[in-house]
């Protein structure tokens, strides 16, 4: 399986995967939101069409017999045969409003409110211990539809009515499919459950007042609109930049849970996001882009416009430095990166591999699944996962939450403790040794929860000032007799490969990119790098870390869906990393000038 980032949400003008950099925000002044009584119509009706289907569904039910909406085994079924009862059902609800603009050189190219209702119906048939959505089964527990957008019982309920009877045929016949296969396979290497018993919960957030005319998502459009255009305006001073784009998104949104085992559980969410993008190329084809990004939990806390125009004006003039630099050759040696980039490392090349599911199934790599108790990082090393936590130094962290998508708690989950690994991230998805969720099943709509990351937070014991781990980087490359060590400033994307029929690699995309010389001289800024590795290696060879952590905030896209994270890491010193030269491109740059004002005068 392929993990990519994608660093944002998609905004009005769709861009390649970006890195993200968080920054601190002053706090709101604006007034409270109003709030409103979390047990909805919505709510009541979902509970309502559970209990009508725990009581219907199975036994003497008919499934309805249209090829678009249940396989052609469970239509055909005669009626008079008993079928089973689900032994579990769950609805989600994902209700989300959104308002989006984008501006470009200066003006205001989209602009988008919408509102939108998902639900997710969730069937199991069988028993904890086996049930429809073993092994390559697993997406046949879960169907998705629109629901209305108003709170019309009789629409909603019928809309989740056919949504679960369609779910349910499916799940019988992926369910007799089960059963058909394990009478001729072989026997598995984990034979854990299917799904896990937990503890129902019961949590109805207060949830915030919805889109109206007054809400501040809507009355500071204006506002905003003109901010946009300023920020994207500032492009037309670098004629080189001959792409830009400039993306705000806020959005409210409140996701609904009940279950068939008395989990009731609705949670409101916030954010809201600027994405600053400016492209160029280099005389010799190599196309080069920076990014800035900027995440809250609320408008009202995006830093002001003084410190946009600031960032935005150093990305343009390090794109035009860029295109200068000289391309990179292969490397192999030590280097330094930044604690931004540390962070995305640890996220693609150790996170992912520490999902519980990934442990499972005989098409997964398990590259970690027999380390447990073993160590797999420097003893001074350790790692953890706590979406509980909101913030990070007065910086918003994009992985958090309260509870999970199977309507289970958030909780902070030990991974690894002085270098040696103690667990996995685990939805309610068992695998051997771990019976139980630790709270980080999630999903985005549309798509089964499987364990996934929050806010990884890596922490160190062995310490130092930037200044001397850059002291330390220059040593070692002379103890290899290199005549540089390598700085990754900044990281744009990567992904990690998990699937054991494919090398157990990563690759990550970094954007800024220095040499810094043993002998002194200065630094000396390159482009074309792309660092490529094995995730063991790669983590043996850290040596220290700096004294200072920083944050990451970005959009991770698995089998799940697309799902927001971070990662908090301190800069690290590794002993050897390997690095290729990026595609080079063939395309020119602009061949005719942009046009000045003097010229459209």
């Amino acid at each position: 399986m392929k993990h990519r980032i994608l660093t944002r949400l998609p905004l009005a003008c769709t861009v390649a995967a970006l890195s993200v950099t968080a920054h601190a925000a002053p706090p709101s002044n604006g007034p409270a939101p109003a709030t409103v009584k979390p047990d909805t119509v919505l709510m009541q009706v979902m509970e309502a069409e559970l209990t009508r289907a725990m009581s219907s569904l199975g036994s003497n039910a008919t499934v309805p017999a249209s090829s678009a909406s249940v396989p052609a085994s469970s239509a055909s079924a005669d009626k008079n045969t008993p079928q089973p009862r689900p032994y579990f059902v769950s609805y989600s609800v994902s209700d989300a409003e959104n308002v989006s603009m984008s501006a470009q050189f200066g003006a205001l190219s989209g602009e988008n409110e919408s509102h939108h209702r998902t639900a997710d119906v969730q069937v199991r048939l069988g028993s904890e211990a086996e049930d429809n959505t073993h092994g390559t089964h697993r997406n046949s527990g879960l169907t998705s539809m629109p629901l209305p957008l108003t709170d019309d019982r009789e629409a909603l309920g019928r809309s989740l009515w056919f949504a679960t009877n369609r779910g349910y045929g499916r799940a019988l016949d992926s369910f007799l499919q089960v059963k058909t296969e394990q009478q001729v396979r072989a026997k598995e290497e984990d034979s854990s459950a299917d799904f896990s018993k937990e503890s129902p919960h019961t949590a109805l957030v207060p949830i915030d007042a919805r889109f109206t005319p007054e809400s501040p998502l809507l009355t500071s459009k204006i506002q905003w609109q003109a901010r946009l255009r300023e920020l994207s305006g500032l492009f037309k001073q670098f004629p080189d930049i001959f792409y830009n784009n400039v993306g705000l998104q806020a959005s409210n949104e409140v996701d609904y849970f009940v279950a068939s085992d008395g989990t009731r559980v609705s949670t409101p969410n916030h954010v809201a996001r600027l994405v600053i993008v400016g492209r160029t190329r280099a005389a010799d084809g190599m196309d080069l882009y920076r990014v800035e990004t900027f995440e809250s939990d609320e408008l009202g806390r995006l830093p002001d416009q003084n410190v946009l125009v600031a960032k935005t004006l150093a990305m343009c003039k390090n794109l035009e430095a860029l295109r200068v630099a000289p391309v990179t050759e292969p490397f192999n040696g030590p280097a330094i990166l930044s604690g931004r980039a540390s962070a995305v490392f640890f996220h693609e090349v150790l996170g992912h591999r520490l999902e519980g599911q990934r442990q499972k199934g005989d098409e997964e790599g398990q590259t970690f699944t027999k380390l447990l108790n073993k160590p797999i990082l420097p003893t001074f090393m350790s790692v953890a996962d706590d979406p509980t936590v909101a913030n990070f130094d007065g910086i918003a962290l994009s992985g958090h939450y309260v509870y999970d998508d199977e309507g289970q708690k958030a909780r902070r989950v030990d991974l690894i403790k002085d270098g040696v690994l103690e667990t996995f991230l685990m939805s309610r998805l068992p695998i051997a040794s771990f019976s139980a969720s630790n709270g980080h099943g999630r999903a985005e709509a549309g798509h089964m929860p499987t364990g996934r990351q929050g806010n990884l937070i890596v922490t160190s014991s062995k310490t130092v000032p930037e200044t001397e781990l850059r002291e330390m980087l220059k040593a070692e490359a002379k103890k290899q007799g290199k005549p540089y060590g390598l700085y990754f400033e900044d990281i744009s994307s990567g992904f990690a490969v998990t699937s054991r029929r494919s090398p157990q690699a990563f690759s990550v995309i970094p954007l800024v990119v220095y040499r810094i010389f043993v002998d002194g001289r200065p630094d000396e800024l390159v482009r074309g790098v792309s660092i490529v590795g094995t995730p063991q290696a790669a983590l043996s060879r850290i040596v220290a870390t700096s004294n200072k952590q920083d944050v990451f905030n970005g959009i991770c896209g698995a089998e799940s869906g697309n799902i927001p994270v971070s990662a908090v890491a301190p800069a690290m010193l590794v002993s050897e990393i390997e690095t290729q030269r990026q595609a080079q491109g063939s395309a020119r740059p602009p061949i005719v000038p942009p046009p000045t004002e003097t010229a459209r005068k």
